[in-house]
């Protein structure tokens, strides 16, 4: 995610983002679409294969979109950015915001039938910072008292950490104040699975069936997840009552399948969407997706060169990174200005990128003890499919006379975790609409998301202020100062923020889409 998560600008990363936009414009439809809509109970859309069902285990947007639809969480986000309740019908915060109470629904219970209480959530959650397995998110319960001591394997015992059962009530104990942390559990990681997974150590993905979400697993082929509805589900029989999540078309365009009544909803490119526009047939059926989206390029911190703050401060002035984004964006990318997208409640309206200054840039990397790049290493520069890496590695070369190799892995994001290059570029999709999913979740110190292995008092001291009150003004301040750190200490540096485009049927209506790439296809009806 969320979720931290989640790698969608990055092309190598692997994952297609799966985003929705509510239905129902006029536009023409094939036979076998007009036949399932007078139905009334079917769907069919195309996904991205996902790497695992397992909610604990997701770090893409492709797999967390999967699984949202088969493990419910507490909470849950509207199309508004509105925290809503799902499995916890409300929840209360203490006065000094370092104890979070979930009051469970009455009468939940799992989609074969058995009760769903409070004790699979803390099951479920424990999980995710499980020390022999942990989940690639585990920092989204950095917060939680003891949980990192419990996943760096400094305690073994799980009641050592902050989460546990009270009856239908989860209390969750916090090292800080974190009012924010109904919203981070939102995140598709923090899915509620039964007692065979998270007690019995079962795999889902070796067939799991059961779950607390809209739907369950019916099939699966090499081209197709067929879900069914859970007739159990806290909110109701979805409407829909056959899901098909196509993974594969053959090859085809998406518009073609679109066109050919095969897919009810597809994400499609932005180029395809600069002609649909004008087609008087499917222009009304296009969509614009929002979402709440980052690239950034990052930096290892912890080797040579770049553990040298004043070679990070010129590469960030020696590139201009705005116009590179102007003139090579692929048509749905807009220049970033800060770590924390648009549309993040809390983020403000500054901008915090490194002032273009080749000057300077160079000046710097002199006093760094390079002259004219004179005794600067040639380094990597694992570019994860990102469009203006070349245009990057111009910019440093022509102003600082470094040199930089550009290398790509199957396995991009499997890299930045195992061994980073000295420079490498991430894209990040929120967890949650809050300012620190973009910042403390990827570069405070010890985060499992911090690739670079940043380190930094004033960040961090920023960060721990921004959670600690509820005063919007005070918590603006304070995430600000986390930006200026980022800013003038330069372990990573924002690139572009990115919206996507979707096809969606005549008479689809939805949940429609949060910009955090989930759709609750459970919401979802034909008109």
């Amino acid at each position: 995610m969320s979720g931290p998560r989640r790698a969608r600008l990055v092309i190598a990363a692997g994952v297609v983002a799966i985003l929705v936009a509510v239905g129902g414009l006029a536009g023409d439809s094939g036979p076998a679409q007009d036949a399932r809509a007078a139905a009334g109970d079917e769907v069919s859309i195309l996904f991205g294969l996902p790497n695992t069902l397992d909610p604990a285990h997701q770090s893409d947007i492709g797999s967390a979109a999967f699984g949202a639809q088969l493990y419910e969480t507490l909470t849950t986000f509207d199309t508004s950015l509105t925290l809503r309740p799902a499995l916890a019908g409300s929840w209360d915060i203490s006065d000094d915001g370092r104890q979070i109470v979930f009051h469970l629904r009455d009468g939940l219970t799992f989609s074969d039938g058995s009760p769903l209480g409070a004790e699979d959530v803390v099951g479920s959650w424990l999980r995710v910072i499980d020390p022999d397995d942990p989940s690639l998110l585990w920092s989204l319960l950095l917060d939680v008292r003891g949980a990192f001591d419990y996943v760096s394997g400094a305690t073994s015992d799980p009641d050592d950490v902050g989460i546990r059962a009270a009856g239908r009530d989860v209390v969750v104990d916090l090292v800080g104040p974190g009012a924010d942390f109904p919203s981070v559990v939102a995140s598709p990681t923090f899915g509620i699975v039964p007692a065979a997974v998270w007690r019995d150590g079962e795999a889902i993905d070796g067939g799991v069936s059961v779950g607390s979400g809209a739907y369950v697993v019916a099939s699966v082929t090499p081209d197709e997840y067929t879900l069914v509805a859970n007739e159990r589900y806290w909110a109701g029989t979805p409407a829909i009552r056959t899901v098909h999540l196509l993974t594969n078309i053959g090859g085809r365009s998406e518009v073609a399948a679109f066109e050919d009544g095969e897919l009810d909803y597809t994400s499609i490119s932005w180029y395809d969407a600069s002609w649909i526009r004008f087609d008087a047939r499917l222009g009304p059926q296009l969509r614009l997706v929002p979402s709440l989206s980052l690239s950034y390029v990052g930096f290892t911190t912890t080797a040579p060169p770049f553990d040298d703050e004043r070679v990070r401060q010129a590469f960030g002035a020696a590139v201009d990174w705005t116009r590179i984004v102007e003139l090579g964006s692929a048509g749905d990318e807009i220049p970033a200005d800060s770590m924390v997208p648009p549309g993040i409640p809390g983020r403000g309206d500054r901008s915090w990128i490194p002032a273009h200054d080749p000057e300077a840039a160079r000046a710097l990397l002199a006093e760094a003890g390079y002259p004219g790049g004179a005794g600067f290493p040639e380094i990597g520069f694992a570019a994860g499919g990102l469009p203006y890496a070349e245009s990057i590695v111009a910019d440093l070369e022509r102003e600082l006379g470094v040199a930089i190799r550009i290398e790509e892995y199957d396995d991009h994001f499997g890299r930045l975790h195992q061994d980073p290059l000295p420079m490498w570029t991430l894209g990040w999709v929120a967890d949650y609409p809050g300012p620190n999913d973009f910042l403390g979740v990827l570069l405070g110190t010890g985060s499992s998301n911090n690739y670079g292995h940043w380190s930094s008092p004033t960040f961090d001291a920023a960060i721990e202020d921004a959670l600690a009150t509820r005063d919007p003004d005070e918590a603006l301040a304070a995430w600000e100062r986390a930006l200026g750190a980022v800013r003038d200490e330069v372990p990573a540096v924002p690139i572009a923020y990115g919206d996507s485009w979707a096809l969606s049927r005549e008479g689809l209506l939805g949940a429609g889409q949060n910009g955090m790439g989930i759709l609750r296809i459970g919401g979802m009806a034909w008109q």
